[in-house]
């Protein structure tokens, strides 16, 4: 019997191009069924992985198993993986429907199931009765979800999606991505796909792939991510996190609760991402926004707050961010309620651009901070 996670195999897969190392020995297993999003900036080899598992690209090193089969060394046609392209590729001339049928033909389906099966899935995708249209005529989210019918018709074992939603505008890129998954749970089919947007990754993933210069860094449910991320690079990457230089006392290992000493009066609570050896050493402490409050009392005896200075300030609706350069050196951002949200509290305006604070860690607030090794050792 396969694990749970054994469906989708990557092991140990390298690739180069020339000199360049765009995938590091990546392994990674997706379950029959799971949506993994892979996430990461431009360059960090998501799409080289996503045209490796197609079949577009051949490694240099690891294997591709599907099912226990190993596929690395077959044709794209023969893996039987379906495809959308960031660009969709659809072809202007022909209608919705003759584009979802143009691999069913090519594969030489009989023409009576072809049109069957071309129904069925633009029906599949909310997109019945248009198959006479052309993709001119239609809008940019249809024209996704024609070349996602198109992927789907052959019915492939595996679905891979390159950027699917980057070529529509922010409001209809938030109504697509809901359709996308829709119809992706409808068919309830093994996905991969490829994004640098966080959101649509944590929308449309069961599972976050993140990569960095060619390595895994991290996999995991969206909120593992976010809360207790394995790297500098995540902590950083994923969401928002203010990073300061402090020093921690051994011994402790990681998962372990850790006191950072930030300055003479600052001994913050914080959990360790990395296993660490005897005595103190210098460690970087990620922090999210919503985990810092702010006050502009001065500090009391038995305080371990960070003195500094407000220089920016973004209103967000229901919460402002806050920028403060610390007297200490750095800067944190911190996520305060809007105070004017209340009639009686409507008079009171909010912190100013200059404003002397005082900043210190919420205990009661998730995530807690995490500590990594100091990039400056």
């Amino acid at each position: 019997m396969r694990s749970a996670l054994s469906y989708l195999v990557v092991e140990e897969l390298d690739k180069r191009f020339g000199d360049l190392h765009v995938l590091d020995r990546v392994s990674l297993a997706v379950a029959e069924g799971e949506v993994v999003a892979l996430l990461g900036p431009s360059g960090s080899g998501k799409t080289t992985l996503l045209r490796l598992l197609a079949g577009f690209e051949t490694p240099d090193g690891g294997a591709i198993r599907l099912a226990g089969d190993d596929v690395a060394g077959l044709p794209p046609a023969r893996r039987r993986f379906g495809m959308v392209f960031q660009h969709y590729a659809l072809f202007p001339h022909l209608t919705v429907g003759e584009n979802v049928a143009f691999g069913l033909e090519a594969q030489r389906w009989p023409a009576e199931r072809t049109t069957e099966r071309v129904r069925e899935v633009l029906a599949l995708v909310d997109l019945a009765g248009f198959e006479g249209r052309r993709p001119g005529a239609i809008s940019g989210g249809q024209q996704q979800r024609v070349a996602l019918a198109r992927a789907l018709a052959p019915e492939p074992r595996v679905l891979l999606l390159d950027e699917p939603l980057s070529n529509l505008d922010p409001a209809l890129r938030e109504r697509t991505r809901r359709e996308l998954r829709r119809a992706i749970e409808r068919v309830g089919i093994t996905t991969v796909l490829v994004t640098h947007e966080q959101e649509e990754a944590f929308d449309l993933g069961d599972r976050v792939a993140v990569l960095h210069r060619g390595r895994l860094e991290q996999v995991g449910r969206p909120e593992e991510l976010y809360e207790a991320p394995a790297t500098r690079f995540v902590a950083g990457f994923v969401g928002r996190a203010s990073v300061l230089r402090g020093e921690a006392d051994g011994p402790f290992g990681e998962g372990d609760p850790v006191e950072v000493r930030l300055g003479p009066r600052a001994r913050w609570p914080a959990v360790a991402a990395f296993a660490a050896g005897e005595g103190a050493q210098p460690v970087e402490m990620a922090v999210r926004p919503e985990a810092l409050a702010m006050r502009t009392e001065p500090l009391g005896d038995g305080d371990r707050g960070l003195a500094g200075e407000i220089v920016g300030r973004r209103y967000a609706g229901p919460m402002t961010l806050y920028r403060v350069a610390l007297e200490a050196g750095g800067e944190v951002e911190v996520l305060a309620e809007e105070r004017g949200l209340t009639r009686a509290a409507a008079a009171q305006e909010p912190l100013a651009v200059g404003a002397r604070v005082q900043i210190a860690p919420r205990p009661d607030t998730a995530p807690p901070p995490r500590i990594f090794p100091s990039e400056a050792r």
